[in-house]
């Protein structure tokens, strides 16, 4: 009741961290709830389907699972017709996929899934897709089509495949996506076997129909029902949802730091100013167990107050999210909003956890004030750096100090997160080491002013000095705001600049074909287009006895099973050899293969093939890790686009075919990067958005708690003669010193993580990079962080004022 009774009296003294815990929460509940309902959903085009039965399953070389194994014609044959016997099944499908779109007008029609949209005729049961009109496909050159494609049965219809534009004879149109051919021509587009679907016979018990599948496939593979059927994704799908992933992943990682130092900063900032309250409560005997256990209640029900109110809120404006990333497009067609219990309780644990540890931080060392501390000022104690804090800011700034170091020398995947990781880690340690420097800081700023004869610097001056834990709690949001400002921004600048010119040199004097409109080059680009490297993509699965997977999967469920890799067809006479495959040297030891050994690979058809390492080499991302000769990945990959087409300068590049595109280098490196461009500058702008908007109600919290518990301050100044215009400007220029401190201190430990990565970018694209800074973006947050400040601060000080004044 006491902890109640205090959270009553002091409102206003919690206000701040309860704004702080509510709008933190929200943030995580918002992701979290767009994380779950982006979840993998069963696609309409297996809603008719009682199960599937699927290949068994590959793993990559560090033994995370991935693809599935294809199996062979021969191999499937027996198992189609086994479960085309279990009771229940109407019918056992060959699901096959594959490249296919409609060419009209000189044009691809635009279409996200054209990688995946050809398929047997017997597919469209599977949803079920009604015949609308005509009949089915028998001969090689019949195809059933959307009818909202437009085609009339009986006309002639152009269609881009793997090997490139043929003419089909539109024999039927149903109700849904797709382009559906006969059974025998989509083997020949798709040799190998990846999916069979069981089609229920009306009233048939779905879970007997699983069941009984399960007994026929047995060990070659698996079978999966209900929302298991998710597994199957389309490629495009996939993708957009991979984005979506790592991006509120980035915002909820990004949310729960600032909240955490946000919170912590402000329950500190809270505590402190409390000094004299609980140096009278140890006065009339409470014990220090007493004052932390009061500390601690306190923060516990005003993060369960902040908790709730930020639930309610994320749930609010999950919607808005979700448009954002619908703008976007990195979120799952037809993806809808389902609130489930886990992420409000993990927002709501998140939030109370959050104020209970701050809390105990601050409690810590309020437990130990004296009682005699009721006499003197609340902020009189404890002025310099204990002990503790020292060993702990160092620390953090030497962990700072390796990271940003390694930022230079980790992997492209790995250099962004290092640099975050990095960033944050020196915004903390500068927090915990602002107490040590605001005053000589603060000494020297208003050095030039102190001849004046005006006595607000001087004040301004002595709060500095005899205050720099106050001081410091306060520039701790303005460092993060500004911090994450600068680094974010300064991430997509020097990018900008890196990439493209880094891909440029690579590329320079050659002219790319490219893709345009469509997944992939097809084989009729290739032909036109006769000189120059053509890489030919293809999964393929191999099984090695040595290797760091073998030694991974030792012992676990992943022994015995295959390593899926990407496997390069070249036509550059170096590695087109038959028979043959050149390896990376990373891939080498991955799979624990030597120059001249033979390795067993199975391709997309299911088909084994025997190889010689004919050549281990230094790893060369333009060459490609495991590469062999294109016509052997044509031959048991007939689906597989080429990718794009790289003509030497002496060489005349072609764009006849529909769906392409030539490039010289410079245009190529800048659509390339472009690519991924746009979604990676909106990441950043929703980043920056999040944690400078997050940070700046904190610095607006914090300057009008410290505003508040001034007001006797402010009484005494008015008693002296201080008119309110006088003090006033002595709040804000007290405001606007501790807004520059942070600003400095912002901009400093992004820095090194910056360098660092300009470092790295240098050596990845052999090009000169420097740091580059966005700017616009670091001073519109400095000026947004110092008005949000200022107008709070001036708000409670005026406010105090009229009230002293009545």
């Amino acid at each position: 009741m006491l902890i109640l009774a205090n959270v009553r009296e002091r409102w206003s003294g919690f206000l701040g961290a309860f704004v702080a815990v509510l709008v933190g929460v929200a943030l995580i509940t918002t992701t979290l709830v767009i994380h779950d309902s982006a979840r993998a959903k069963v696609q309409p085009r297996y809603e008719g389907t009682a199960a599937l039965a699927l290949p068994k399953q590959a793993v990559d070389a560090d033994g995370s699972p991935e693809d599935r194994m294809p199996w062979s014609r021969s191999e499937a044959e027996p198992l189609v017709s086994g479960l085309a016997k279990v009771p229940g099944v109407a019918h056992a499908v060959v699901d096959r996929s594959f490249y296919a779109q409609a060419v009209k007008g000189g044009r691809p029609v635009t279409d996200e899934g054209a990688e995946e949209a050809g398929h047997g005729f017997a597919s469209a049961r599977m949803a079920p897709y009604r015949l609308v009109s005509g009949h089915a496909p028998a001969a090689a050159d019949e195809v059933v089509v959307d009818r909202d494609l437009g085609a009339a049965v009986g006309s002639e219809l152009t269609v881009n495949i793997t090997k490139g534009r043929e003419q089909f004879r539109v024999v039927g149109t149903v109700d849904g996506p797709g382009y559906y051919f006969s059974e025998k021509f989509a083997a020949g587009q798709q040799p190998g076997v990846s999916n069979i679907a069981l089609i229920p016979a009306k009233g048939a018990d779905t879970a007997a129909i699983a069941s009984g599948a399960k007994k026929i496939i047995g060990d070659n593979g698996s079978v999966v029902s209900g929302d298991g059927r998710s597994e199957l994704q389309p490629e495009y799908i996939e993708h957009k949802r991979f984005l979506g992933v790592q991006l509120i992943s980035a915002m909820a990682l990004l949310g729960l730091f600032t909240t955490v130092f946000v919170v912590a900063s402000m329950l500190v900032l809270s505590t402190g100013m409390r000094r004299r309250e609980i140096g009278l409560l140890r006065t009339i005997g409470a014990s220090p167990k007493q004052i932390r256990r009061m500390i601690l209640g306190e923060a516990a029900v005003v993060g369960l107050a902040g908790s709730i109110a930020g639930c309610l809120a994320g749930v609010a404006a999950t919607p808005m999210l979700l448009s954002l990333l619908k703008g976007l497009d990195v979120t799952p067609p037809d993806m809808e909003i389902t609130v489930a219990a886990w992420p409000l309780l993990t927002g709501s644990l998140v939030g109370i956890g959050v104020s209970v540890i701050g809390a105990w931080s601050a409690g810590r060392k309020a437990a130990k004030v004296a009682p005699i501390e009721a006499l003197l000022d609340s902020r009189s104690a404890n002025k310099g750096m204990g002990r503790g804090r020292w060993i702990a800011g160092l620390s953090v700034l030497g962990l700072g100090v390796v990271l940003a170091i390694g930022t230079a020398t980790s992997t492209a995947d790995n250099r962004i997160n290092m640099a975050i990781f990095a960033t944050m880690t020196l915004i903390v340690a500068a927090a915990l080491l602002t107490p040590a420097f605001v005053g000589p800081v603060g000494r020297f700023l208003t050095a030039p002013f102190q001849r004046g004869g005006k006595a607000a610097p001087v004040l301004i001056r002595a709060e500095l000095v005899a205050n720099p834990r106050r001081a410091a709690s306060l520039v701790a949001p303005v460092i993060a705001a500004v911090g994450f400002a600068v680094l974010l921004s300064g991430m997509v600048s020097t990018m900008r600049v890196a990439y493209p010119a880094g891909e440029a040199l690579k590329v320079a004097g050659q002219t790319i074909v490219t893709p345009d409109g469509t997944p992939g080059n097809t084989d009729e680009v290739v032909a036109d287009n006769p000189v120059g490297k053509a890489a030919l993509p293809t999964r393929a699965f191999v099984e090695t006895k040595h290797g760091k997977n073998a030694e991974n999967a030792e012992n676990s469920e992943n022994a015995g099973k295959s390593t899926v890799l990407d496997v390069l067809g070249s036509r550059d006479a170096k590695w087109n050899k038959q028979g043959e495959a050149v390896l990376g040297e990373k891939m080498a030891a991955d799979l624990g293969l030597k120059q001249g050994q033979e390795v067993p690979v199975r391709f997309a058809d299911g088909a084994t093939v025997t190889l010689r390492v004919s050549q281990v080499l230094p790893d060369d991302p333009a060459r490609g890790d495991f590469v062999v000769a294109r016509d052997l990945v044509r031959a048991h990959d007939p689906a597989a686009l080429t990718d794009d087409i790289f003509v030497p300068g002496g060489a005349k590049a072609s764009a006849a075919a529909p769906g392409v595109a030539l490039h010289d280098a410079a245009q190529y490196a800048l659509a390339d990067y472009n690519t991924d461009a746009k979604l990676t500058e909106s990441l950043a702008m929703m980043l920056i958005v999040i944690a400078v908007g997050y940070s700046v109600i904190a610095v607006a919290n914090s300057m009008a708690m410290a505003a508040h518990g001034r007001r006797r301050d402010f009484g005494v100044m008015k008693s002296a003669g201080g008119t309110v215009r006088q003090l006033l400007f002595t709040s804000a220029g007290e405001t606007a010193l501790v807004i520059v401190i942070g600003a400095a201190l912002g901009v400093l430990v992004t820095l090194p993580p910056l360098a660092g990565m300009a470092a790295g970018l240098s050596e990845a694209t052999s090009s000169d990079v420097g740091l580059h800074l966005n700017a616009g973006v670091v001073v519109a947050a400095i000026i947004g962080t110092l008005v949000a400040a200022l107008l709070a601060g001036a708000a409670v000080t005026s406010k105090t004022l009229k009230r002293q004044a009545v």
